[in-house]
């Protein structure tokens, strides 16, 4: 055929640009190999100076997709799952905070890191608050978190968990030569579903108030060896034995204080007790907890009070009244309002801020 009379250059008119069939024939072999590739061993050579492979590669960040930000909670978790997935609004700011302050409690210790739970005035909520700080820290890290009730007035913080032993701190002191390693120690305390250990004080007063500084010191070193936090319940006398051997251990403390005229002036003064015999270091990095233990009057200006604990402290913590704790027995995070669950995670992230700091002992 020729172009005159309806060869392929008629026909080739009728396609798209680069659309058009390639011709058989030696024409068509010779577009072919035009188009293919040079074989001339230039792949390879780039190979040759690429690193070796190997099963090295193999590993998440390399291999896995980045994970989508999926929201935890709220409304905007509702979506997701209702679109199953196709809309992703992304964690709000109170979900990016709330994760904030898991990490920050998740902050790693080295040794043991002993915090002590202190107040001169009864009824405020401190037992409670040692307990369920320590029941947040045991929620979300991963080491071992023990709580010791150091109230030399038959303390009841043991009674705050489900008991698995009748063990208490003055069995533990009385075996304490045979005691070598942690699944020892595991025989005198009680687990609750947190994971925090709990050893509990002996309900006779004439028991509890015969361990003194000593005592408590020898208590507090078996521990440290097998637990990496230590919360420690005192008693409302600062100036006991038992308590002044607490305080010198203790690298961090929380003051707990009662949102009440009368309860703010006694957390204060021990502030000023503290730093007049010798643990300014203590007070420099302490945390302070308004503790709610009752339905607010209004009557007391909270904001001053708290403005006037931040100033003095490491932190102040508002924990509001929660219904679940009134009635003075077992206290668990999953019973709690979501506010008070809130709250003692802040509360615990404040403490988790001083765990860098480097422990200054009283001289």
């Amino acid at each position: 055929m020729t172009r005159d009379n309806g060869g392929l250059g008629q026909a080739a008119s009728l396609w798209q640009e680069g659309e058009a069939p390639v011709p058989l024939g030696s024409a068509g072999a010779q577009v072919l190999a035009e188009q293919a590739p040079a074989n001339d061993g230039s792949r390879s050579a780039r190979h040759r100076g690429s690193p070796e492979a190997s099963a090295a590669e193999f590993t998440a960040e390399v291999m896995l997709r980045p994970a989508a930000d999926i929201p935890a909670r709220g409304w905007r978790r509702g979506i997701y799952r209702l679109t199953g997935g196709v809309v992703r609004l992304g964690p709000s700011a109170a979900e990016l905070r709330h994760r904030e302050l898991v990490a920050r409690v998740k902050t790693p210790v080295a040794g043991c890191r002993k915090v002590a739970f202190i107040s001169r005035k009864g009824g405020v909520g401190k037992t409670t608050t040692c307990l369920l700080a320590g029941h947040t820290f045991a929620s979300l890290r991963g080491d071992r978190v023990i709580a010791l009730d150091g109230n030399p007035d038959a303390g009841t913080l043991g009674h705050r968990v489900r008991r698995e032993t009748a063990a208490t701190v003055s069995s533990l002191l009385g075996d304490l030569e045979r005691i070598t390693r942690y699944a020892d120690i595991r025989g005198y305390t009680s687990q609750a579903g947190s994971r925090l250990e709990v050893v509990a004080a002996d309900d006779d007063p004439t028991i509890t108030q015969a361990l003194g500084e000593s005592e408590f010191r020898r208590a507090i070193e078996l521990l440290e060896r097998h637990y990496n936090l230590l919360c420690l319940d005192t008693g409302t006398g600062v100036l006991e034995s038992a308590t002044r051997g607490i305080l010198n251990a203790t690298d961090q403390i929380v003051v707990i204080c009662a949102p009440s005229l009368d309860g703010a002036r006694a957390a204060s003064s021990t502030l000023d007790w503290l730093g007049r015999n010798g643990y300014e270091h203590l007070v420099a990095g302490a945390v302070a907890v308004l503790n709610s233990v009752r339905e607010p009057s209004g009557a007391l200006d909270l904001d001053r009070v708290e403005r006037h604990f931040a100033g003095r402290c490491r932190a102040c913590v508002r924990i509001p009244w929660d219904p679940h704790l009134d009635t003075g027995a077992q206290a668990e995070l999953g019973e709690l309002r979501p506010d008070t669950r809130s709250a003692y995670l802040e509360l615990a992230a404040a403490i988790a801020a001083g765990f860098s700091d480097t422990t200054e002992r009283r001289s």
